[in-house]
């Protein structure tokens, strides 16, 4: 059987705190990875679920979205090593006069990095990575109307 297996990620806390490195844990995934056609390499189910607030016990997947990040604007060339960014599906309190409904993320947001696939070959994230995802939240709103970073702790 095979065991779980983790990698850095870097965690952006809705409540003020400063971003930090967690474990993101992952897990066998028996569902062929959608981003590699015809992988021979294991898909990985990552488990970001673990460091978000305010979500329902026991939905696993189904508590959470991604986005992936392959490159910043003006840029020729992808990301080696792009950027997924999980959120959570439910909603939060509203926070500061800045809040915009529709580019607002909510809830903590937990960013790994990957080399081909997301779910195939996940690869450590460092501390050196928040620059580059401060620029991104910065610039972006959330891909769907679901998270809310407090943009404080960007500034």
């Amino acid at each position: 059987m095979d065991q779980l297996v983790s990698f850095e990620a870097l965690l952006f806390p809705s409540d003020g705190r400063n971003p930090h490195m967690v474990a993101l844990m992952t897990s066998p995934m028996s569902v062929p990875d959608p981003h590699t056609p015809y992988s021979t390499l294991p898909s990985r189910m990552p488990h970001p679920e673990v460091y978000m607030d305010y979500i329902a016990e026991g939905l696993g997947p189904r508590a959470w979205h991604y986005h992936l990040v392959e490159a910043l604007d003006g840029m020729n060339k992808k990301f080696v090593h792009p950027y997924v960014i999980y959120y959570p599906t439910c909603l939060s309190e509203i926070q500061g006069r800045s809040f915009r409904e529709a580019t607002a993320w909510r809830g903590n947001i937990i960013v790994a990095k990957y080399r081909e696939s997301p779910f195939s070959s996940m690869v450590n994230g460092s501390i050196a990575d928040f620059p580059i995802l401060r620029n991104y939240f910065m610039t972006h709103g959330a891909p769907q109307l679901y998270a809310d970073i407090n943009l404080k702790m960007l500034l």
